[in-house]
Order: C-alpha cells, then sequence, then structure tokens
C-alpha cells in the first residue's frame, strides 16, 4: 500500500486535495492554528477512494497543512477544542479574493465550516501509514436525499 503524498500550489491542485480529503473524519481537537508560523494543520482518518472494487473500504491517517495563513475564522467548531464530536469534511474550496491570495474554505457536514485567509495556496497532504478497514463506504445518496427533504 503505497502512501499519498501530495502538494496544491494552485486551485485546481486544491481541487484534486480536497478530492481525497472528501468524506474524511476528524475532531476538533484535530485541528490547530498556529499563528506565528502562518500555519494550520489538521490529522484526518481519511476514506481511501483508490481501493479497488471487490476490497474492503478503507480508512488512512493522514495529516495535512496549509502554509501562509494570515488569519482563521471558524463557524460551529472550536479547533483544538476536546469535545469527543466527530466532524465529516465534505470538501476545501478556495476563491480568490487578491491574486494569488484568497479564501479556502474547508466545508464540513452540519453546517459547520473552517475560513482560512491565505496570502497564497501552499498545502500539502500527507499519509502518515496507519490503514483500517472501514464500516462501509460514504452514502452520498442518503445524504441527497436529507438535504432535498429538509424543511
Amino acid at each position: 500500500m503505497e502512501l499519498l503524498k501530495l502538494a496544491a500550489l494552485d486551485a485546481e491542485d486544491l481541487a484534486v486535495i480536497s478530492a481525497h480529503l472528501q468524506d474524511a473524519i476528524l475532531r476538533p481537537e484535530d485541528l490547530a492554528w498556529l499563528p506565528g508560523e502562518h500555519r494550520f494543520v489538521l490529522a484526518a482518518r481519511r476514506f481511501d477512494w483508490s481501493v479497488a472494487p471487490g476490497e474492503p473500504p478503507r480508512r488512512r491517517l493522514t495529516g495535512v497543512h496549509f502554509e501562509r495563513v494570515l488569519s482563521v475564522k471558524a463557524r460551529g467548531i472550536s479547533p483544538g477544542a476536546a469535545s469527543g464530536e466527530s466532524l465529516s469534511l465534505l470538501a476545501v474550496t478556495f476563491e480568490e479574493t487578491d491574486a494569488p491570495s484568497g479564501i479556502a474554505t474547508l466545508v464540513f457536514s452540519g453546517g459547520a465550516a473552517i475560513r482560512l485567509e491565505l496570502e497564497c495556496i501552499e498545502v500539502r497532504l500527507k499519509d502518515l501509514g496507519p490503514v483500517w478497514e472501514a464500516d462501509g463506504r460514504p452514502d452520498h445518496e442518503a445524504v441527497r436525499t436529507l438535504i432535498e427533504n429538509r424543511p
């Protein structure tokens, strides 16, 4: 099993990292803002979408760090807080403001989000080694049905 190691220096690269992080599970204590280093880091249990058909689904421990972070704002989540709650990462988006600066947003299920003001895109993802069998595959159809039927 090969460890995934990716770098993003533009919005297109970041979209690739976002795809690999889709449905990653993490807790607020897995997130850290290091203002003195202009860095935001997270550890996640990402769903491994590269598993061949017929093989059991699996998750991998993965580290991600965003460099050149100017500020961090959170909604519905307190990075670093030991809450015991699990979060499901849906996507990482990027909106350019004054090139190459912009806003990266980590979008979680349940409406939680983290907004990172970036000087420029400089993100790295690296699998840290541990791999284990997942309970099942994420069910996007069930999520879509819930959203469509919300009052």
